[in-house]
């Protein structure tokens, strides 16, 4: 009798650990799959490409939300505010002026996309036409603003006092033969400006959403070894969290890759 109490006594507590811990086992696993990673993207091709990321990542438990910027700057505050886990969006340079200039700690893990920049007019078809005192938009921050002198450069309207220093500005301008004039504005109106001036210096995010290919439809292209890869940001001290790590590498994936390459054809680079 007693050894038949003592059997139903262990099978019952035993019965009890395994409820006990299915029970902590599904509470832990719903924690995990109820986590959301908000990832910051301005519109466009960032945000197309890590809709993308987002449908993968989810095969695979991660849950992403993809939250879109229409500008530059509000993503590395977001992000810095914790109101944001990652972002994808902008270019080493941008980041490391925005860190320096903000004193955001925040850290980059991996390169994403090359995205070119490309000078566009509705008034020249080719660039050795650009006329004498002719009006060029280029982006008012600081480093995509280098980034177009360095393209002007480039095609030999200008040249610079420091050669290809990423931090040049309109005031390093040592020849300009042809008088441009230099509009600075920003980097999201520069498509709309191309009725008002005679060139403008645009990046791929914003000149595809207004209808610009750069392969097909600029008068100049930035270079494929451009140093200007975009990358994918976290807070400093996050770089090694294992989920952020993971989307890194499902960015990196050939699906991912395939994506990029079949839809934008070129005009977007997989920097990876």
């Amino acid at each position: 009798m007693k050894s038949s109490i003592k059997k139903l006594l262990t099978a019952g507590l035993i019965a009890a650990i395994c409820v006990f811990a299915a029970g902590c086992g599904s509470n832990s696993d719903k924690a995990a799959a109820d986590k959301e990673i908000k990832v910051g993207v301005t519109a466009g091709p960032h945000a197309e490409i890590m809709d993308q990321v987002a449908k993968e990542a989810e095969k695979q438990g991660i849950k992403i939300k993809v939250v879109e910027f229409n500008d530059y700057v509000q993503p590395d505050k977001a992000l810095a505010d914790n109101d944001l886990n990652m972002n994808s969006y902008q270019h080493q340079p941008y980041l490391d002026n925005i860190i320096k200039k903000e004193g955001l700690k925040l850290t980059s893990i991996g390169k994403t996309i090359l995205m070119p920049m490309a000078v566009y007019s509705h008034k020249y078809k080719n660039i050795a036409d650009v006329a004498p005192g002719s009006k060029v938009a280029i982006p008012n921050d600081p480093s995509n603003g280098a980034r177009a002198l360095l393209l002007l450069q480039q095609a030999g309207l200008i040249k610079l006092k420091n050669g290809n220093s990423i931090e040049a500005s309109v005031a390093d301008i040592t020849e300009n033969p042809k008088n441009l004039q230099f509009i600075e504005i920003d980097a999201a109106q520069t498509p709309r400006s191309l009725d008002d001036t005679d060139l403008a210096c645009i990046n791929t995010n914003y000149a595809i959403p207004a209808g610009l290919n750069p392969l097909k439809d600029s008068i100049l292209v930035e270079s494929p070894d451009s140093p200007y890869a975009c990358v994918m940001v976290v807070r400093t001290g996050d770089e090694n969290n294992e989920t952020y790590k993971k989307i890194l590498d499902i960015y990196h994936s050939d699906t991912i890759k395939k994506f990029i390459n079949d839809k934008y054809q070129g005009s977007i680079i997989p920097a990876f």
